[in-house]
């Protein structure tokens, strides 16, 4: 498992939340299904990243929030589409828990989806997934995945787009 890393996100900025109604209030809701980083309330950096993800519904709305980072959360951040970061996912995605408050790093869209699955069942070797998995875009995610995580988040609008 990675050491913890310091990164732009122990500075404040602004992030995104896509989906079918404003989220003033974010809570940690539990899956049927395990995500990248595990249980938690997942947002991005990216806009356009929030607009897709709300897309899927046929009322899109973008929470917006302050982020305002705790020094004294543990908070693990991906650089891209690394060795470690395929691990974590894989673990995540076994439904194994983790240790941290905030991960954050690329997103495996749709496709991606599909290869990790595709690896993890034994498929595809860890080297074809790394040929496959190359983005055409860029992706982002944040998971909050405890309650002192979220306290770090700052309702501040919300927004209706037109799909």
């Amino acid at each position: 498992m990675s050491s913890l890393k310091k990164s732009k996100h122990s500075i404040k900025m602004k992030i995104y939340h896509g989906g079918y109604c404003p989220v003033e209030n974010p809570k940690i809701t539990k899956r049927k299904y395990p995500k990248d980083f595990g249980t938690g309330f997942y947002c991005t950096e990216l806009e356009r990243q929030a607009v897709r993800w709300a897309s899927r519904y046929d009322t899109a709305v973008i929470s917006v929030y302050e982020y305002l980072p705790d020094e004294h959360l543990k908070i693990l951040h991906f650089e891209g589409m690394t060795e470690e970061w395929l691990d974590f996912i894989v673990h995540c995605r076994s439904g194994k828990p983790h240790q941290f408050d905030v991960v954050s790093g690329a997103m495996a869209n749709d496709q991606v989806f599909n290869y990790i699955s595709d690896f993890i069942g034994n498929v595809i070797t860890r080297e074809q997934f790394w040929v496959l998995a190359k983005f055409k875009y860029p992706t982002h995610q944040m998971c909050f995945c405890t309650k002192r995580a979220l306290n770090c988040l700052k309702f501040v609008e919300w927004k209706s787009h037109s799909l």
